[in-house]
């Protein structure tokens, strides 16, 4: 069973930066598509960002492209977004997902909140 692990929000003014990471266990991670969706209050968790199993394959929702980026390394089982040019609207808590095949979210993990004050 895959397991997820986020880390890394906080509060931050607009404008600003914020690295999240999701380290994964008790799976074979390079074989992982990986993802990060988010919720905002109020509204439906919406998609962000795709990466697949070997780090190519990169997939962003409109509204972050230019803005966040997702990698990983598989050597610490580890996936990352970096998100520059903070914006209120980004309010939101961060989950990452994962799963075998492409558009197949199967492992969730418990989210981490990320606050752009303005």
């Amino acid at each position: 069973q895959v397991q997820l692990v986020e880390s890394g929000g906080g509060l931050v003014q607009a404008g600003g930066s914020l690295r999240l990471s999701c380290a994964a266990s008790g799976g074979p991670f390079s074989r992982l598509i990986m993802g990060w969706f988010r919720q905002a209050p109020g509204k439906e968790r919406e998609f962000v960002a795709r990466l697949g199993s070997s780090g190519n394959n990169k997939w962003y929702t409109e509204s972050v492209e230019g803005r966040f980026t997702i990698s990983r390394d598989n050597a610490k089982n580890t996936m990352y977004l970096q998100m520059n040019s903070l914006k209120p609207e980004d309010t939101a808590v961060y989950y990452c997902s994962a799963g075998f095949r492409l558009g197949s979210y199967d492992y969730w993990g418990q989210g981490t909140q990320v606050t752009v004050s303005s």
